[in-house]
């Protein structure tokens, strides 16, 4: 467990294992990480030691430290998400709540994933370089944790950022591109519902090579929605193909990141897909492909339905006020009438005490 990550406090945490963990199927103990790297040091300690199942409880970093020590073992994966974006916990379906979480490890099914590898370093959900490793850098850096924190850097560095040009060789041969990034997704987003590569999945064998061009601020407000509609491969500034491995050459060294965390490298990167590498315990109610309900799109879904029910009430005053004109324009008629015949050239129409109030 990393008390650090995330932006919530972990004391309540072991209190809810000790209640809701199935104590006829696990016996076990929590271990608290003290620095950088020690949650994999406990992890490989846990597969010497011949465990089961090891639950990392904190986000992405920790995920990515537990995992890369069980990677090739019998060993499989738990999470318990409980940091700032929880890509893969997401991906996966696994619930938010702890709860709930803790009860997916009661039913305990367990599947064989794939995962990524660039420049020897593993990843579960995403790697990356360009603007997206330079933001992780940067939230790095900032001291403070949560998607606020990510959203002013990316605000204040995002048009700022210069693209680079890189030349990316897969089995099909060599391509240039100017890009404003680079993902390679084994999973389908970066955390928070942010859908980087929609139509990813752990069980293909391939990773998701998506390059974005670069783009001016009109085309921003659109690539936003997008990475949270999943529709970002049908944007037009983004190419997407798939492929088991791939090199990258660019004309400097500088940052990458895997599953979010930063880290500088040379000008060569290579990354490629382990199949079937790692065991994970899943949701067994739920499809890999992200059918958990999207805050954001309910959100959306809400407005545009109230939308709805405004222009439907609109329209229904519409009709009712073109009837009360109607009654009005027949009363007026037959007033302007009367006064023809009864009342001098010039007079002013008579009307009745309820007229004036209905057209009031």
């Amino acid at each position: 467990m990393n008390p650090r990550s995330g932006t919530h406090s972990k004391g309540e945490i072991p209190r809810l294992i000790e209640e809701h963990l199935d104590k006829g199927l696990y016996d076990y103990r929590v271990e608290v990480t003290r620095y950088a790297g020690h949650a994999t040091e406990i992890a490989l300690q846990c597969v010497q030691e011949g465990a089961d199942v090891v639950v990392a409880v904190g986000g992405d970093g920790t995920v990515n430290e537990v995992a890369r020590a069980l990677v090739h073992s019998t060993a499989a994966l738990g999470i318990i998400p409980c940091g700032s974006g929880n890509g893969l916990a997401r991906h996966l379906c696994i619930p938010m709540d702890v709860k709930r979480a803790i009860g997916l490890l009661n039913h305990c099914k367990v599947e064989s994933l794939d995962y990524g590898v660039i420049n020897g370093l593993p990843f579960f959900c995403t790697c990356g370089m360009g603007f997206d490793a330079f933001i992780s850098l940067k939230f790095a850096e900032a001291g403070r944790r949560g998607r606020l924190t990510y959203v002013e850097n990316v605000l204040r560095e995002g048009l700022k950022y210069q693209p680079e040009t890189y030349e990316v060789v897969d089995e099909t041969g060599a391509r240039r591109y100017k890009a404003f990034l680079i993902a390679c997704a084994n999973a389908s987003q970066y955390g928070n519902n942010a859908y980087i590569a929609p139509k990813a999945t752990m069980t293909d064998g391939l990773m998701d090579v998506i390059i974005m061009e670069p783009f001016t601020a009109f085309d921003a407000p659109q690539i936003s929605i997008d990475l949270i509609n999943r529709t970002l491969d049908k944007n037009s500034k983004i190419k997407t193909f798939r492929a088991k491995s791939i090199r990258i050459h660019r004309s400097k060294p500088g940052a990458i990141h895997f599953d979010g965390d930063p880290t500088t490298t040379g000008c060569d990167i290579d990354v490629h897909i382990e199949e079937r590498g790692i065991r994970i315990i899943t949701n067994p109610e739920v499809i890999e492909d992200n059918a958990q309900p999207n805050a954001v799109l309910n959100a959306f879904s809400d407005f545009f339905s109230n939308i709805n029910n405004v222009r439907d009430d609109i329209e229904k005053q519409g009709r009712r006020i073109q009837a009360i004109n109607k009654v009005l324009l027949r009363k007026l008629t037959s007033s302007a009438k009367a006064d023809k015949t009864k009342g001098a050239p010039g007079d002013a129409p008579a009307v009745s005490d309820a007229d004036r109030e209905t057209n009031q």
